[in-house]
């Protein structure tokens, strides 16, 4: 997806949840609405965008409640209708998108124009330092934990490009919705890893406390 150009995507607004780049999503999807929209997102370009809700949605649910202007946009990679009607969806992000505007539509489900953004900073000084840091940090809160995957001990061991790196321990090793969101919304590889490196030292206190 080209970062200089605006793009048209359908949104599937979901509390709690931050959708990032270089991540796989899985989704069971079974309201009337969302349904509608994989059906059509299947018949075009398999492309959508993920967005949280903002606090105090649940009154205004079932219409627009409002959304993060930031969100992850990627593409269907796998789906499953079921007999129900229901889809079991995975998703693939690429991008981050900041939404500019909301579109009228004559469809069930909501649609923006977004424009897509691009990491920046990476090759600041300093980013080599806390992408050692963050990987050591991540091998640690996986101890205390005994819990891991495949996947993210391949992120931790490989050498990945430091915003892929930040964005596949986020997605993996922070609980916070709202330290989530501000993750997601930050462009600047360097200050993210910097508020990732934070956050995980915080964790790792938390979880070796509490042993």
């Amino acid at each position: 997806m080209s970062a200089s150009a605006s793009v048209y995507l359908p949104i599937f607004p979901l509390p709690d949840l931050t959708f990032f780049p270089h991540t796989l999503l899985p989704l069971h999807v079974f309201e009337p609405r969302y349904r509608s929209m994989i059906g059509d997102c299947l018949g075009r370009d398999r492309r959508l965008a993920v967005v949280g809700l903002r606090p105090g949605y649940e009154e205004n649910y079932h219409d627009k409640p409002a959304v993060h202007a930031i969100g992850g946009a990627g593409e269907i990679v796998r789906s499953e209708r079921l007999a129900t009607g229901r889809f079991n969806i995975l998703v693939r992000g690429d991008c981050r998108i900041r939404i500019e505007q909301e579109l009228p539509t004559d469809t069930l489900y909501r649609m923006v124009k977004a424009a897509p953004l691009v990491d920046v900073g990476s090759e600041r000084p300093g980013v080599e330092a806390r992408v050692v840091a963050v990987k050591r940090l991540g091998h640690q809160v996986l101890e205390v934990v005994n819990r891991s995957t495949p996947q993210l001990e391949e992120a931790l061991d490989s050498e990945l490009a430091p915003g892929v790196l930040a964005d596949r321990l986020a997605a993996a090793l922070v609980p916070v919705p709202s330290i989530r969101q501000r993750l997601l919304e930050e462009p600047d590889v360097d200050r993210r890893l910097t508020l990732l490196q934070a956050t995980l030292e915080r964790l790792l206190k938390r979880l070796t406390e509490g042993r």
